[in-house]
């Protein structure tokens, strides 16, 4: 039997030169090619050998650039708390209100660029979208630093947000780009644990900078602004030099491993049949269609309301963990520090996760399982006065929180075959998740300081809304494998996505 079709969009033109051109009885264009499985041809032996080495060399060139992007994203997006207790606010005069708004503004740019910037990225190629990107919210970070006033604030936080969107959802379509589904878990957990680590790194980076308050005639909270910026571009330009486009072109890569490195990936896409009864794999041109099919599914709105819950509690906690450990009766400095044993905490579990994750091939359970103790954790500072319980209590927030991530931002991307459904569906998910910046900025009031009784409420009842989703969605997945096995989809036999009753979705 012969296998019909473009190499994948995902990997490249590789190999079209070699092809033979042929047009399907649709008007898509198809190359006739050898039949294409994991191992490319290899021995049992030579197979393991080079998947060994390729993984190796992937995930040494890009696992540490993606982690420092995201740890930057998140240390530039959240140091504005840090600064705000060092003296932004008062500096600045702003109220409450104010203060609430300068977050929000960030959230709604940052939401309205998620969705167009994962449409954009395979035009453009990965690493040099992602890096510029990078580079240019460094430089909108630095300019932070030298705000003078109210509507300056909101401007600069409004650009931020526009260009951070983008990273994100990049990352995870970036990665389904490069490695095979029942790797990504893993390797999104590795980035994501630097989410955590940002927030204690940024608490210990904000105290050191913080001293160099008077150079320059620059107040301290300003150098953090303006140092973390210029740090955040020079990330961004080495990004867009170290970082591969694609595996097929990735320079490191020995000729043997590029060639083990496509047929991987195209092994994980479940096969079309052409109006012959060929077996193929179809180009995957842009179609609408293949977008409505990710914006109007029942498994991108399940996870992206139970990622809105998730990250309101998310953001919540590092735009406003610095002030509530400062309620606790520490100095501004002090707060910073104290703020980091939890996150570090976070990280380890964060790694934790995503290897179970990955190991079981599984992402819903694995929220089931952590999200309790975010809920507990919420339950008990809800509910108690004794600053040494709310202090414990961060730590059952951040365990609960940080590890439920990786899996939720992976889950979509494993489900989904097509690229434009799975670049569609990660950035509206992202997008409806992001939505949680918004009651993240006002729940939280400064009336409400240093108890906050209300907004730990609030955002507890919301984690518990996001079990309940996960747990839908794991019913539902379930009930639809049991469908395919028992035949019911088998009109869609050979369609080439996600349909098909041989491709059985991760639950």
């Amino acid at each position: 039997m012969t296998l019909r079709g473009s190499l994948s969009s995902d990997v490249g033109d590789i190999g079209k030169a070699e092809s033979q051109h042929r047009e399907q009885g649709n008007g898509n264009t198809m190359y006739e090619m050898p039949v294409v499985d994991a191992s490319a041809g290899f021995d049992e032996l030579e197979e393991k050998r080079i998947t060994k080495s390729l993984l190796w060399k992937l995930d040494t060139r890009m696992l540490p650039m993606l982690a420092i992007l995201f740890l930057f994203s998140f240390l530039d997006r959240t140091n504005i708390g840090n600064a705000k207790i060092l003296g932004l606010q008062t500096d600045l005069k702003l109220d409450g209100n104010q203060y609430a708004n300068c977050l929000a503004i960030f959230f709604a740019f940052y939401i309205a660029s998620e969705v167009p910037s994962n449409l954009v990225i395979k035009k453009v190629s990965p690493r040099i979208w992602l890096g510029v990107l990078t580079t240019v919210w460094g430089i909108i970070g630095m300019a932070m630093g030298f705000v003078k006033s109210y509507t300056g604030l909101m401007v600069v936080r409004a650009f931020l947000g526009a260009t951070e969107g983008g990273l994100l959802p990049g990352i995870v379509l970036y990665l389904s780009m490069m490695y095979r589904r029942k790797e990504i878990g893993i390797r999104l957990g590795l980035i994501y644990s630097s989410a955590s680590l940002s927030g204690a790194f940024g608490g210990l980076l904000a105290t050191g900078l913080y001293q160099m308050g008077g150079r320059g005639g620059l107040a301290g909270w300003r150098w953090i602004l303006i140092i973390e910026g210029i740090v955040t571009a020079i990330v961004g330009i080495l990004a867009a030099i170290i970082l591969p486009s694609t595996v097929d072109k990735a320079p490191f890569l020995t000729e043997d491993e590029r060639k083990l490195a496509v047929a991987r990936l195209l092994a994980d896409k479940p096969l079309a049949v052409d109006s012959n009864g060929n077996t193929m794999i179809a180009q995957e041109p842009f179609e609408w269609w293949r977008v409505n099919q990710a914006v109007f599914s029942i498994k991108t709105w399940l996870s992206a309301l139970a990622y809105l819950a998730i990250l309101s509690a998310l953001y919540s906690f590092g735009l406003f963990v610095p002030t509530i450990v400062q309620g606790l009766g520490y100095t501004a400095v002090r707060a910073q520090l104290f703020s980091v044993p939890p996150y570090a905490v976070a990280a380890v579990l964060t790694v934790i996760a995503a290897i179970w994750s990955d190991r079981r091939r599984t992402r819903g359970p694995v929220m089931l399982a952590f999200l309790p103790l975010s809920i507990a954790g919420y339950a008990i500072i809800a509910n108690t006065t004794s600053n040494q319980t709310k202090y414990g209590a961060l730590f059952l927030m951040a365990a609960g929180l940080y590890p439920s991530v990786p899996p939720v931002l992976v889950w979509l991307s494993n489900n989904y075959t097509n690229h434009y459904t799975r670049a569609t569906a990660i950035g509206l998910q992202l997008a409806i998740a992001n939505c949680g910046g918004f009651p993240a900025t006002f729940v939280y009031q400064a009336s409400e300081a240093p108890v906050y009784k209300k907004a730990h409420t609030i955002i507890m009842a919301m984690l518990a809304a996001a079990w309940v989703l996960v747990a839908c969605k794991c019913a539902y997945l379930r009930y639809i494998n049991s469908r395919k096995a028992a035949g019911k989809f088998d009109q869609h036999r050979g369609c080439g996505d996600d349909r098909d009753p041989e491709f059985r979705y991760i639950i």
